[in-house]
C-alpha cells in the first residue's frame, strides 16, 4: 500500500457497500444479456421517476470517453461538429475521440469552466450569416459538463438560457455528467434531475466517479431523438454482454435516493480543503462548489507537498507556478483531510 495520502482524482475507490453486497447476492442468478435483466429494468424504471421523466430511454455503458463519443455520434450527422468550452472534457482529456468519428471540435473562451448561452447565439448566428457556410463545419451540439471541469456549476438559469438558444437554432443540448452526484451535492447547486430532463436533448449520470464500480446511464427524454440507440451503442463496440453489472450497480444508486446524498460527503471534504487553502494563502483558480479544489503552487510548495500527497499536476499558471488539483470522492475520510490540511 501507497503510505501517501492521495487525492489525485475522485475514482480511487471501488465502489458503495450496497452495490459490492447485491454483486454478490445476485452472482450466482442467470439473468438476461445486452441491458434486457430485471435488475437493468429497474434501474431504468428508478432514473425515470428521479428525472420525472417515464417515457426517457435510459441506457448504460462503461464508462466517459465511450459515453460521449456513442452518444455524440448518434446525435450528430457526418458534417457536425460540437460547441463547447476550450476546457471540455471531450476537447483536452479524451485522445481525439470524437474527432476520430470525424465530430470536429468548435471552442468556445471558457470562464472558470463555463460557457454563456449569449456567446453559444454569436456563434451560431455568425455560422447562418456566413455566405460560405457550407464550406464549414455545421455546429449540430452544445456540449456542457455539470459539474465542468473545473469543478463550478452551471445555474438553472444559465442552463434554461442555453437551452433556450440551442433549441432556437435547432440543434442539440447534451450535458456531460460524469461527476453529476457531486452537482446534487452541492449547496450552491439548483438544478435537479427533472430539470435536465427538461432541459437537455440528453444527458448522462456518472457511476464510475460517483460510488460504483463502472458505468454510466444515459438518459434520452425523448426516445424518437435516438431512435435506434442500442443498435449505434452495438455499432461502437460499447454494448455490454453482461449488461446486468451496469444495472444492478445504478439499482442500488437509484435506491432510497443514494445517487442524490452520496455526493454530499465529497463536497463537504472538499470545502474543508478549499477553507484551509484560502486561510493559509493559497491562491485559488476558480471558487469550486463541488468536489474539485484547483489551486496555483510554486515549484517549492509542490515538491514539499507532494513528498507526502498524491495530487493532479493540471496545467501551467505561468512560468513559476503550476495548476495542482486537489479530488475527494464519495469515500473520503475526515481525517485523511485533517492530515492534508495540516501538511498545507
Amino acid at each position: 500500500m501507497d503510505e501517501k495520502l492521495d487525492f489525485s482524482c475522485d475514482y480511487l475507490e471501488g465502489a458503495h457497500e450496497n452495490i459490492l453486497k447485491r454483486l454478490v447476492e445476485t452472482n450466482g442468478l442467470k439473468m438476461g444479456t445486452y441491458g434486457d435483466d430485471s435488475a437493468s429494468e429497474s434501474a431504468r424504471d428508478r432514473i425515470r421517476k428521479a428525472c420525472e421523466c417515464p417515457g426517457a430511454t435510459v441506457q448504460f455503458l462503461i464508462g466517459g470517453t465511450q459515453t460521449n463519443t456513442v452518444v455524440i455520434d448518434a446525435l450528430l450527422e457526418s458534417y457536425q461538429g460540437v460547441l463547447g468550452a476550450t476546457s471540455a472534457h471531450v476537447n483536452v482529456r479524451e485522445a481525439g475521440a470524437i474527432e476520430a468519428d470525424g465530430h470536429k471540435f468548435l471552442s468556445l473562451e471558457q470562464h472558470n469552466g463555463k460557457i454563456d448561452a449569449q456567446e453559444i447565439e454569436k456563434y451560431l448566428n455568425n455560422y447562418e450569416e456566413d455566405s460560405y457556410r457550407e464550406h464549414l463545419i455545421m455546429p449540430g451540439m452544445v456540449y456542457i459538463s455539470q459539474p465542468t471541469e473545473y469543478g463550478t456549476l452551471y445555474s438553472k438559469a444559465e442552463l434554461t438560457a442555453i437551452s433556450e438558444v440551442c433549441h432556437k437554432h435547432h440543434i442539440y443540448l447534451y450535458v456531460d455528467g460524469a461527476r453529476m452526484a457531486y452537482a446534487l451535492g452541492s449547496e450552491q447547486n439548483d438544478v435537479t434531475l427533472p430539470d435536465m430532463a427538461k432541459l437537455c436533448d440528453a444527458f448522462y449520470i456518472g457511476g464510475t466517479k460517483c460510488g460504483a464500480l463502472c458505468g454510466e446511464a444515459v438518459v434520452v427524454p425523448d426516445p424518437k431523438t435516438i431512435p435506434h440507440f442500442i443498435t449505434v451503442i452495438k455499432q461502437h463496440g460499447a454494448l455490454e454482454a453482461k449488461g446486468r453489472l451496469l444495472g444492478i450497480q445504478f439499482d442500488e444508486l437509484f435506491k432510497d435516493n443514494l445517487y442524490e446524498t452520496i455526493g454530499k460527503n465529497a463536497v463537504d471534504m472538499a470545502q474543508q480543503i478549499k477553507a484551509a487553502l484560502k486561510a493559509k494563502g493559497y491562491q485559488l483558480l476558480a471558487d469550486s462548489p463541488t468536489n474539485q479544489i484547483y489551486f496555483v503552487m510554486d515549484e517549492a510548495q509542490m515538491e514539499k507537498l507532494s513528498q507526502h500527497v498524491k495530487f493532479s499536476v493540471w496545467e501551467k499558471y505561468d512560468d513559476t507556478h503550476t495548476i495542482a488539483r486537489f479530488s475527494t470522492s464519495w469515500a473520503s475520510k475526515k481525517e485523511d483531510v485533517d492530515q492534508l490540511i495540516s501538511w498545507l
